[in-house]
């Protein structure tokens, strides 16, 4: 199994946006699973959202509901996540995860097996 590949954390001020992107190398991601997860410094993995990319189904944590939205592009071969209206607490690292079974949409952490590298986001105030 190829592990996801996460890109686009960077630094910016609270309010700004920003786009994470997640590709699985040789896995097409139209039909499947896929989840963004973050952890803070000294705080466990938190889930973020999730996307069953078969049927669009979502699921958002509620600290980012309204604020965060997962997406995909099948053209891409990408799933994103959307940051918008950032507060300093949603600095983190940031992780774009599968799970072992992808058939559905899942909102666990312990369900999800293969992780990225993480990309790091920094919201300053």
């Amino acid at each position: 199994q190829e592990q996801p590949v996460e890109s686009g954390g960077g630094s910016v001020q609270a309010g700004g946006s920003l786009r994470l992107s997640c590709v699985v190398p040789r896995y097409s991601v139209s039909s499947t699973c896929m989840g963004w997860f973050r952890q803070a410094p000294g705080k466990e993995h938190e889930g973020v959202a999730s996307i069953y990319t078969k049927t669009g189904s979502t699921f958002y944590a509620d600290s980012v509901k309204g604020r965060f939205t997962i997406s995909q592009d099948n053209d891409k071969n990408t799933v994103f996540l959307h940051l918008t209206s950032l507060k300093t607490e949603d600095t983190a690292m940031y992780y774009c995860a599968m799970p072992r079974a992808p058939y559905s949409i899942v909102v666990s952490t312990t369900d999800f097996a293969y992780w990225g590298q993480g990309t790091q986001v920094t919201v300053s105030s």
